[in-house]
């Protein structure tokens, strides 16, 4: 099956976001679309509510989220191994005062065509003068 045809079913059917996910500063990104080229992983978060909290892009390597209520996309600073499909292992995202740190595996299977799973993910939010926050994650990767 598609990664793209799951994908359009799990965000057409998400019901409208919650303001945050279980009370954190990550609050629930709206629809998201594959980018033109390459890939993007989508995260939702492993808590009493599932909410899509990331959506990551290979290329550019940049990841989204909604913090306080405003949609952020943070650049690659740094990576660390490498999970597949563009992705590292360990890669940190940073914009000003505000770095977003995301450990993944990513694991391939048969029934799923031009992308994989991400079974597990932690993302770590750090912001000055805050409390930092870490997220268990799973999700799916998408490519163009």
């Amino acid at each position: 099956m598609s990664i793209a045809v799951i994908l359009s079913a799990l965000l057409l059917g998400q019901a409208a976001p919650p303001a945050s996910a279980d009370g954190l500063p990550l609050g629930a990104l709206p629809r998201q679309t594959l980018p033109p080229r390459g890939c993007a992983a989508f995260l939702w978060s492993s808590g009493a509510t599932r909410t899509l909290v990331a959506m990551v892009s290979a290329d550019p390597a940049l990841l989204r989220l909604s913090i306080d209520g405003s949609v952020t996309d943070l650049p690659r600073d740094s990576q660390r191994g490498a999970a597949g499909f563009g992705f590292a292992e360990t890669a940190e995202y940073r914009a000003g005062t505000t770095t977003a740190t995301l450990v993944m595996s990513v694991k391939t299977r048969a029934d799923l065509k031009d992308g994989a799973a991400v079974p597990e993910a932690t993302l770590r939010l750090d912001r000055e003068g805050k409390d930092s926050v870490v997220l268990p994650v799973a999700g799916m990767i998408g490519c163009s």
